[in-house]
Parts: C-alpha cells; sequence; structure tokens
C-alpha cells in the first residue's frame, strides 16, 4: 500500500542524521552549516562611536556657539574630557570622548572660525552608536544547525574568527539503471536512449552542496546492480533511477534488499512518481526513484532536497511554501496526490502547459510546484493556493513596485 506524502516525509525527517563535522577556514564556509553555537567574545561596537561626521556636544550648550577644540578621526584615541562650551569635531566611526551627550550632525550647524553654532533641541545620545547595541559580549549570534551565507561572514569576521566548525560535505553516488540508456556524450543508435537521470540529479545534487559520484549505468541484472551498489555504499546517499516498479527487469529494489537494505516505505501516493523507495543499508541513505525524468525531478525535489538538508545539519529542512494565486481557472483531474509544476512569477503561479511524467522539456522551465488533493477539482484565480519553491531566487521577468 502507498504511504502519503505526509508520513513519507515524516520518515525522512525521523530517520535521517546528519553527518560529521570538519573545521574550515571562515573565507571557505559559504553555504556550509554551522556545526555549534557562536557566542561573542566582545560588543559591538566594541566602544561608544559616532554614528555621523559631525561634533561631539554637551546638551548645556543647545543654540550656543562653542570653541572647537580638535578632532577625532576613526582609529584615533578619545583622550580629552568635553566640558561645557565646547565641542569636537568627530568623524564617523571615531570614538566618542568622555563628557559627550550627542553628535550633531555637521551638516546641523554653522562655522565661524573656531566657534559652531550648534542648533536648538540637541537630543539625549543623537548619533552616538553604544558600546554592545549590536551584539553583547557571550551573546550567541550564530546557532547550531544555520546556513552560512556572505553576511554571517560579516558576523564571524566582527568577532576575529578565522575558522568555524561546519557539518562536512555530503557525499552523493548516483547511478541509472535500464539497458537502453547511454552516457550523453556517447554515439547511440535510434533504440536507445540518452541517460538525462544521472546528469540532472548530479548537477542538483552539487547546487545544493554536496560532493558527487556518478556510477556507471549497470545491466538491467540483479547481479550488475549490486556491483554498482558495492562501489556506492561509502556515500551517505545513493540516488537511482529506474528499475522500481513492476515490469520484468525492474531488479533495482530487489538488488537493494539483497544488500540489506531496510526499506522504510517503497510507493508513495503521488503523482507522477508512485513507485519511489527510501531505506538504508546500514549508515547510507538509499532513495529509488522512478525512470520517467518529470516523475524523478518531481521526486527529487520532494524527497531528496529534505533528505539533503537533513545530512547536511540545516535546521530549515522542511519545504518552504509561498502563498499565492493561480493565473487562471485550472482544472485537475480528482483522485490523487497530484504535483503540478508551473511558474511563479512574484504575482501569480503559472502550471506549464505540458507535463507527462517522461517529458524532460518542462525541467527546465518549472520553478515551482503545487501539490492537490485527491478531491481537488478545480482552481480559480480567486482561491489561495501554496507553492513549494524549486529553483527561484525571488527576482522577476516583470517589473514589479516594490514600495510600500
Amino acid at each position: 500500500m502507498a504511504i502519503s506524502i505526509s508520513d513519507a516525509l515524516d520518515l525522512i525527517y525521523q530517520k535521517i542524521n546528519s553527518v560529521g563535522v570538519e573545521t574550515i577556514p571562515m573565507e571557505e564556509s559559504v553555504g556550509r552549516v554551522v556545526a555549534s553555537d557562536y557566542s561573542a567574545s566582545c560588543n559591538l561596537p566594541r566602544f561608544d562611536n559616532s554614528a555621523m561626521d559631525g561634533y561631539a556636544v554637551r546638551l548645556n550648550d543647545n543654540n550656543k556657539s562653542v570653541h572647537c577644540i580638535y578632532t577625532i578621526y576613526a582609529g584615533d584615541k578619545a583622550e580629552n574630557i568635553l566640558r561645557d562650551g565646547r565641542c569636537i569635531s568627530i568623524m564617523t566611526g571615531a570614538p566618542v570622548p568622555n563628557g559627550c551627550e550627542a553628535i550633531v550632525p555637521k551638516e546641523n550647524t554653522t562655522k565661524d572660525n573656531k566657534l559652531v553654532h550648534l542648533p536648538v533641541d540637541i537630543k539625549p545620545n543623537a548619533h552616538i552608536r553604544f558600546e554592545g547595541e549590536d551584539i553583547k559580549k557571550g551573546e550567541i549570534f550564530i546557532k547550531k544547525s544555520q546556513k552560512i551565507t556572505p553576511y554571517t561572514i560579516a558576523l564571524f569576521a566582527s568577532q576575529g574568527i578565522t575558522h568555524i566548525s561546519v557539518y562536512r560535505k555530503v557525499n552523493v553516488a548516483v547511478f541509472s539503471t535500464g539497458d537502453e540508456l547511454r552516457p550523453h556524450y556517447e554515439k547511440i543508435e535510434s533504440h536507445l536512449l540518452y541517460n538525462s537521470n544521472a546528469p540532472m540529479f548530479i548537477s542538483r545534487a552539487v547546487d545544493l552542496g554536496c560532493n558527487t559520484i556518478h556510477i556507471s549505468t549497470p545491466f538491467d541484472t540483479i547481479e550488475s546492480i549490486k556491483e554498482s551498489i558495492k562501489f556506492a555504499l561509502n556515500a551517505d546517499i545513493i540516488i537511482t533511477s529506474g528499475g522500481v516498479s513492476v515490469g520484468d527487469k525492474d531488479f533495482t529494489k530487489e538488488a537493494f534488499i539483497q544488500m540489506g537494505m531496510e526499506i522504510f516505505f517503497e510507493k508513495v501516493d503521488i503523482k507522477p512518481g508512485k513507485p519511489t523507495t527510501f531505506g538504508k543499508i546500514n549508515d547510507t541513505v538509499i532513495i529509488n526513484l522512478p525512470g520517467n525524468p518529470l516523475a524523478a525531478m518531481v521526486n527529487f525535489e520532494m524527497f531528496i532536497k529534505p533528505t539533503i538538508a537533513r545530512l547536511q545539519g540545516d535546521g530549515n529542512f522542511y519545504h518552504g511554501i509561498i502563498e499565492t494565486k493561480i493565473d487562471k481557472t485550472y482544472n485537475i483531474k480528482a483522485g490523487k496526490y497530484t504535483v503540478t509544476l508551473g511558474k511563479f512569477n512574484g504575482l501569480n503561479f503559472i502550471p506549464l502547459q505540458s507535463q507527462a511524467p517522461g517529458m524532460v522539456s518542462p525541467l527546465m522551465d518549472a520553478d515551482a510546484m503545487m501539490v492537490t488533493t485527491p478531491s481537488t477539482t478545480q482552481i480559480n484565480p480567486t482561491d489561495i493556493i501554496k507553492i513549494i519553491p524549486i529553483k527561484m531566487k525571488f527576482s522577476s521577468d516583470i517589473k514589479q513596485e516594490f514600495f510600500i
């Protein structure tokens, strides 16, 4: 009996553990997942400093002309004490001198020789960045299981951190089964097919931050498939396509069983891609996908993407959801949980016109997918729908206003 999509994902969440940890230079860590909490070793800012080019002043000198006694630049020490009747010229980022009660921007003043006329109603602490107002010493500023971005690097650098503990890259092994399949770099006869699934899986795994190895396509025999499995068992995850249905030469699942695979599910109530198998041989995760390219792609995104995230130690392993509307009325054949591929332009989800399980061309255009229940027969433009992003980076082919 086929397992539900939700139950299949819950099993993946439960059965998958993160891989090991390594320490790498900070500059090489973008895209990796932090393996431990990081606490600040110093306050940020490290000292009170000016947020503007201006004058350090006393509140008693509101609306007065005061003497400018010297200038403090960023990198200087603020050694003088500021007293009433005087001000100090100060640059952005320079330390605030003792006695300073506010910073007045230069454009809000007038100057006559060394006398600076200050404005009315100077506010206490104006334009002063206080020590520790951004990050306090001892505060956790990066938590375990967060993915590192270029902007995370700024935080690490602000604390003088040079090396970071991260989960190592996930090792992914890929092979497809089918006597009709040949590599894309060979010349083939008219009755054969190029293997598009394996390069797709490999490139998507790389895109998700994995190391990959491609195992040559085995012959459609149990022994040949078992040999391929032996080569792949050092990987963290083995992804295969084909040979998991009920055909005369569908030996993939049987070969894995003979190699000791524990099966957690072997059919999913999903269209396309029902014959999807998930299991383990020791610590190696096994996912057998259907051979049809579009069905394989759908199930890669649905099941393998969160599997990789779990292996990577990524805390954000659940599918992200965008609520939107469909561009026009869309009819769906009832009776199954159905995945519909489409494009999202920032305003609407637009289902692809053609998306049969065996097709390859829709894969390039799809950047989101919509999952409907067996009772759904029609979606209207007024309905709120949910879509799962695939490859979108939230840019659009339509110019839109972004002001609120």
